[in-house]
C-alpha cells in the first residue's frame, strides 16, 4: 500500500513557521510545500527517458518556485516577477497545472506505477513535519491542495482594502469582489474533487496516515468555508444595491450561517491542536458568528414590518441576538488575531462595516421603542428560529484533465516494468 515516512516537528528540517501573517481577510492555511525527488532511481526502469525527464523537470520547478514563494505567500502583499526570473502566485499555480495531466500517467487505468514513487511533502498545520507515500494519488491530492491555497492567498490579496487617492476610507473594489466570488467557487471545485474523487482513491489505511491538513474533515471545512466567503460577498454586495429586498438579504445571510456551521460540525472532532489549527477553527467560529448576527439581524427587520405586538416583541429578540451574536463575534476575532501566528484585521469594509454600525443601534432602538409601546414581558426571552433555506452557492465542478499525450506513444501502458 507503499511506504510511509513520518518527521517530528521537533527534528529540525527546513519548515517555515512565520510569527505573523499580516493582515487577513481570507483564511489561509499554512502551506504545504514539496520536497525534491529524483523520479530515475525510481521509475528509470519502468519508463522511457523522456517521460521520466519531464516528470522530474516540472516536479522540480513546482520545489523552487514553491520554495521562494512560501516564505512570502503569508505576507499579503501584491506580487510581481522580478526582472531575473522570480516566480509568482500565478506562475506557481500554473506550474501545478502543467504537472499534474503528467503525473496522472502514473495511476492511468491503475497502473503499478502509482507506488514505485515516494512522493515527500512539508507540511504546516500537522504534528510531523513531513509526511511521505508511496502513492501517486497522494501527490495528486497534494497538488490540489496547494493549487487551492494559492488560489486562496490570491483572494486574500484581492479582499485586502485599498487606500484610494481620492480621500475616501480604504476600500475594496466592484471589480475585485465579483472576481473572488469566482475564485472561492474555484476552490471549493478543486477541494470538492479532492474529498470526491481522489480520496476514495487511497486506500482506509494509507487515509489514517495522511497528515491533518489533508484529512477529509479540513477539506470539507476549507470547500464550505470559500463559499460561505463568496456569500458573504454576495451580501456585501447586496447591501450596496438599491435593488436587492430585506429578504434576499436575509436569504443570504442565513446561507452563509449554514456554510460555516457545516464548516464547524466538520473541524469538530479533529485534532488541530497546534497554532495553525488552532487558528483555523478561531477563524471559522469567528466568521459564523459574524453570519449569526447579519441573519438575525435582517429577520428582525423583516419581523418587525409584521404589524403585531407579537411580531414586534420576535424582532425586538432577533436584533437582542444580532447584538450578542456581533459582540462575540469581536472577542473570538481578536482570539484570532492573537493566535500564532499572529495576523491584523484588515480596515472594515463591506457587510460587516455596515452592520457593526447598524445592528447595536437598530437593536437599541427597536428594543426601547417595544418597551415604550408594550411591557417588558412581552419581548421575547429567546431569539426566533432563523428560516431554512437550501444553500444556492455550489462548488465549481472541477474535473481532472486528460493525462499527457506523452503516455499515449506506443510501449507505454503502464501495467508491466
Amino acid at each position: 500500500m507503499g511506504c510511509f515516512v513520518s518527521t517530528p516537528k521537533d527534528s529540525g528540517g527546513n519548515r517555515s513557521r512565520p510569527a505573523s501573517i499580516g493582515d487577513v481577510s481570507v483564511y489561509v492555511p499554512g502551506l504545504r510545500i514539496p520536497i525534491a525527488d529524483d523520479f530515475s532511481e525510481s521509475l528509470g526502469s519502468s519508463l522511457p527517458k523522456e517521460i521520466v525527464e519531464r516528470l522530474s523537470a516540472l516536479r522540480t520547478r513546482i520545489v523552487v518556485m514553491a520554495g521562494q514563494e512560501s516564505p512570502m505567500i503569508t505576507r499579503p502583499r501584491r506580487k510581481t516577477a522580478t526582472q531575473h526570473g522570480g516566480s509568482t502566485v500565478a506562475d506557481l499555480h500554473q506550474a501545478l497545472e502543467d504537472y499534474l495531466p503528467v503525473l496522472l500517467g502514473l495511476v492511468k487505468d491503475g497502473s503499478h506505477l502509482q507506488h514505485k514513487v515516494q512522493f515527500d511533502w512539508i507540511n504546516q498545520e500537522d504534528e510531523t513535519e513531513e509526511t511521505a507515500l508511496s502513492n501517486a494519488w497522494y501527490e495528486v491530492l497534494s497538488v490540489l491542495h496547494l493549487m487551492a491555497m494559492l488560489l486562496l492567498s490570491q483572494a486574500n490579496l484581492m479582499l485586502l482594502p485599498r487606500t484610494s487617492t481620492d480621500g475616501y476610507p480604504p476600500k475594496v473594489s466592484d471589480e475585485n469582489k465579483r472576481a473572488s466570488i469566482d475564485i472561492f467557487l474555484k476552490v471549493a471545485g478543486y477541494l470538492d474533487c479532492a474529498v470526491r474523487r481522489i480520496l476514495p482513491q487511497l486506500p482506509t489505511e494509507l487515509r489514517r496516515l495522511l497528515p491533518i491538513d489533508l484529512s477529509e474533515g479540513v477539506l470539507q471545512a476549507l470547500c464550505l468555508q470559500a463559499l460561505g466567503q463568496a456569500a458573504d460577498i454576495q451580501l456585501g454586495m447586496a447591501i450596496d444595491s438599491m435593488k436587492a429586498t430585506l429578504a434576499v438579504k436575509r436569504r443570504l445571510a442565513c446561507e452563509m450561517v449554514k456554510y460555516w456551521q457545516q464548516a464547524q460540525d466538520n473541524l469538530m472532532n479533529l485534532p488541530l491542536t497546534n497554532g495553525w489549527g488552532e487558528k483555523h477553527q478561531l477563524f471559522v467560529k469567528w466568521k459564523h458568528l459574524e453570519a449569526k448576527a447579519a441573519a438575525y439581524y435582517y429577520h428582525g427587520l423583516i419581523l418587525d414590518e409584521v404589524n403585531t405586538e407579537k411580531s414586534h416583541g420576535m424582532a425586538a429578540a432577533a436584533l437582542q441576538a444580532a447584538d450578542e451574536y456581533l459582540k462575540e463575534s469581536k472577542k473570538v476575532l481578536e482570539a484570532f488575531h492573537a493566535s500564532p501566528p499572529t495576523s491584523r484585521n484588515p480596515s472594515l469594509w463591506g457587510t460587516m462595516k455596515y452592520l457593526s454600525e447598524k445592528i447595536p443601534k437598530d437593536a437599541s432602538s427597536k428594543v426601547r421603542i417595544n418597551r415604550d409601546l408594550y411591557s417588558c414581558d412581552r419581548i421575547a426571552e429567546t431569539a426566533p428560529t432563523l428560516p431554512d433555506f437550501a444553500l444556492a452557492l455550489k462548488p465549481d465542478d472541477y474535473q481532472l484533465p486528460p493525462v499527457h499525450d506523452s503516455w499515449n506513444e506506443d510501449g507505454i501502458n503502464g501495467e508491466s516494468s
